[in-house]
């Protein structure tokens, strides 16, 4: 994939929402160069589980394929000459940094738009550049819980709950690409670049469009009592116990749930009450589904054409038909860490999906390329090399 070929961009990122943003470019053939200190990028030396393959982090892995690592010392002048050099060639620069450290380092956005006007400059963050909580720490969970996607999930009686993935942070990463997208378009017709923003408490907000948007306009709604609905969604929509597993239903109007489960009950709720009475449209359900297996209302939903999923792990999910058919399960031959999976790009293209051009890199792997191709001579970089410990 060669869409984005000539894109050149400089990254100073780090955790999930930063590299996974510039992996979605580098995807499409742009030219990314991680910079990188010495001791290297933060999740290098971290992994949620502890999970490591060979030494390395899995974290790492799973958003630094198709980019090269540039290792600097931003504390030395020499080194930041080099950095500037190569910003001053590049169309996009994209940062993570918490608010205000990228001017301490003498690389904010008015500095760098004056040296490069074409320049596309984005900030992620997890509140935004400025206002009351611009200093806090900006974490996946910490937003799920300030944004009121915790408190929307769970039961009535129960707990905030939080979801089990960092879905905060991926979809910073598609709105901070995303928009890194639009001011590149938006550069073809101006001549210009912009500072692009995007920040996690954004994207939660996001996130919940829909129910944020009946809140707004009156509606409150209530976290179901037997942690089966929606607070915003009539019954059926939930998962639901069968006599060895679960199954999700969704949406189907309560003339469907009569015929499916033989059961003229349901006729009598009206469409127009089930969202006040989903609670005993619930119940009525959960008794139905309490006496056949999973696989037996499989095959009666799939038949009656309900809407309907299997309530899968992710054993099972790798192992989906579907997933498999969408090939998005990638696996690449890591030199340390062998025999890798990860999740592919998640977009086609003319029917294909982005490969991997390059592993992730190693620490600094591309420091002599890149001075290089920055016009310093051999004994040059052989020296900016020795000051970083390469």
């Amino acid at each position: 994939m060669s869409m984005l070929d000539g894109i050149r961009v400089v990254s100073f990122t780090h955790f999930l929402q930063g590299p996974s943003a510039t992996q979605l470019l580098a995807d499409l053939g742009a030219h990314v160069v991680k910079v990188e200190p010495p001791a290297g990028a933060f999740e290098r030396s971290w992994s949620g589980p502890d999970a490591y393959l060979n030494g390395e982090s899995v974290f790492f892995l799973l958003g630094n394929r198709n980019v090269s690592s540039l290792v600097v010392d931003l504390k030395d002048p020499e080194w930041v000459d080099v950095v500037l050099r190569l910003i001053d060639e590049a169309d996009v620069l994209i940062e993570s940094f918490r608010p205000g450290v990228m001017e301490r380092l003498g690389l904010g956005w008015e500095r760098l738009h004056h040296r490069n006007a074409r320049l596309v400059y984005c900030s992620l963050s997890g509140y935004g550049s400025d206002g009351p909580y611009k200093d806090r720490p900006g974490q996946d969970v910490l937003l799920q819980s300030l944004s009121g996607i915790a408190a929307a999930t769970g039961t009535a009686d129960g707990p905030p709950t939080p979801v089990g993935a960092s879905i905060v942070d991926q979809h910073g990463a598609v709105l901070g690409a995303f928009g890194i997208l639009a001011a590149l378009h938006g550069r073809e017709r101006t001549g210009r670049g912009v500072r692009v923003e995007s920040n996690l408490l954004s994207a939660a907000l996001d996130l919940q469009i829909e129910p944020l948007s009946y809140f707004l306009n009156g509606y409150t709604g209530q976290r179901s009592s037997s942690g089966v609905s929606s607070p915003y969604y009539k019954a059926p929509y939930g998962v639901f116990a069968t006599a060895d597993g679960h199954l999700t239903l969704s949406l189907n109007a309560l003339t469907v749930l009569a015929a499916v489960f033989e059961d003229d009950w349901f006729l009598g709720v009206g469409e127009d009450a089930s969202y006040e009475r989903r609670e005993d449209v619930n119940e009525r359900i959960a008794k139905h589904m309490g006496q056949r297996s999973t696989d037996e209302w499989s095959a009666v939903f799939a038949a009656a054409r309900v809407w309907f999923a299997p309530v899968n792990t992710y054993a099972d999910i790798i192992e989906d038909p579907q997933v498999q058919h969408n090939r998005s399960v990638i696996e690449i031959d890591h030199p340390t860490a062998g025999a890798v999976k990860l999740l592919g790009h998640p977009v086609l293209y003319d029917g294909q999906r982005p490969g991997v051009r390059s592993l992730p890199p190693g620490l600094g792997s591309s420091n002599c390329a890149v001075l290089a191709e920055l016009g310093y001579d051999t004994k040059d970089i052989d020296r900016l090399q020795a000051k970083v410990g390469k």
